[in-house]
């Protein structure tokens, strides 16, 4: 059961999850969750690709699929493809991909 403003949810068929992008940031990484001035949890995750013919979408997406482990065609962008907070999914376990996205962002004796 996902926790009021959370960074994810779980639904039966994936996990919607919402982020905080920042394309040419240097490297890429997924650096822990942090909350918006609207209240708004989001991941904070950052790319070496520009914001230029959809580059740091699909460099957001091969990153949170290497970060889950699973495949790059299990998650998409579905909100906010133009925007730095974007909506993406994750297709397939949601209780798996919830646990990986624990042991990924959150940090221990939360």
């Amino acid at each position: 059961m996902a926790e009021p403003q959370a960074a994810w949810i779980a639904e039966s068929d994936g996990v919607a999850l919402w982020l905080r992008l920042t394309p040419k940031g240097g490297r890429d990484a997924l650096e822990g969750v942090e909350q918006l001035s609207d209240g708004r949890s989001v991941v904070k995750a950052r790319v070496r690709a520009a914001p230029e013919d959809g580059r740091a979408n699909a460099a957001l997406v091969e990153l949170v699929a290497k970060a889950l482990d699973t495949s790059k065609s299990a998650v998409s962008v579905v909100g906010g493809h133009t925007s730095r907070v974007k909506k993406l999914f994750i297709a397939g376990d949601a209780a798996r991909i919830v646990k990986a996205l624990a042991a990924r962002l959150t940090p221990e004796n939360h």
